[in-house]
C-alpha cells in the first residue's frame, strides 16, 4: 500500500481526535526513518530508540502546533533532530565541551576555498564511517548536511549558531573529512 498525502493528513486529523489506532499507524509509517536519525546523531541503538520513542510523545502531544506549512515528516524529523541533539548534549556534558563553544569563530580571515567532496566513487560505509569518527561537532553538522539534507540556514536554526560559525565549521569538518577519506 502506498501511502499518500491525503492519507497522512487524514491520520493527522485523526491523531488530533485522539484516534490511538491513527497513531499507531503514523508512528509505523516514520519510526524507522525517524530512529535512523536520532541513531546518526547520538550513535547508541538503545538511546536512539528511547529518544525517538519520547520525540513521537512530544509530536503527538503537540500536534495542534502542527499547522501544515511543510510536511508532517519534516516537522516530525525537527523534533527528533531536536531531541536528540538536547539528549546528546546533556548526557554528554561532563565529556564534551558544549557545542556552541566548540564551533569555531569566524575570523577576518575566513578560508574561501571550496571543499567539495565526490562520494561516487566511495562505499557509502566508509563515509558513514568517516563521519561518525570525526570531532562531535563535525559529525554533527556533517550528517545535518549531507545526510538529513538541511541547508546552511535550517542548519544554523537547529544548532542556534550564526552563519559564520556554520560555513567555517561546515569547512572545517569538510576538511577533516576529506583527511580521513584519503588516509
Amino acid at each position: 500500500m502506498t501511502t499518500t498525502t491525503s492519507n497522512i493528513n487524514e491520520l493527522i486529523i485523526l491523531c488530533k481526535k485522539g484516534n490511538q489506532k491513527a497513531q499507531y499507524d503514523v508512528y509505523n509509517l516514520y519510526y524507522k526513518a525517524m530512529y535512523n536519525i536520532s541513531l546518526r546523531i547520538v550513535k547508541d541503538s538503545h538511546w536512539a530508540e528511547d529518544i525517538m520513542q519520547e520525540a513521537f510523545l512530544k509530536a503527538f502531544t503537540k500536534l495542534d502546533s502542527f499547522k501544515g506549512e511543510v510536511t508532517f515528516g519534516a516537522w516530525l524529523k525537527r523534533i527528533v533532530i531536536n531531541h536528540s541533539l538536547d539528549n546528546y548534549k546533556k548526557l554528554n556534558k561532563e565529556d564534551v565541551s558544549p557545542l556552541d563553544q566548540v564551533l569555531y569563530k569566524v575570523e577576518e580571515d575566513t578560508e574561501t576555498e571550496s571543499n567539495s567532496i565526490d562520494f561516487s566513487l566511495m562505499q557509502i560505509g566508509q563515509v558513514k564511517e568517516a563521519i561518525n569518527n570525526l570531532k562531535e561537532n563535525y559529525r554533527i553538522i556533517l550528517t545535518l548536511l549531507y545526510i538529513e539534507g538541511y541547508d546552511q540556514e535550517e542548519i544554523c536554526d537547529i544548532l542556534n549558531i550564526n552563519p559564520g560559525n556554520c560555513r567555517t565549521t561546515i569547512s572545517r569538518a569538510k576538511s577533516s573529512l576529506l583527511k580521513k577519506l584519503s588516509a
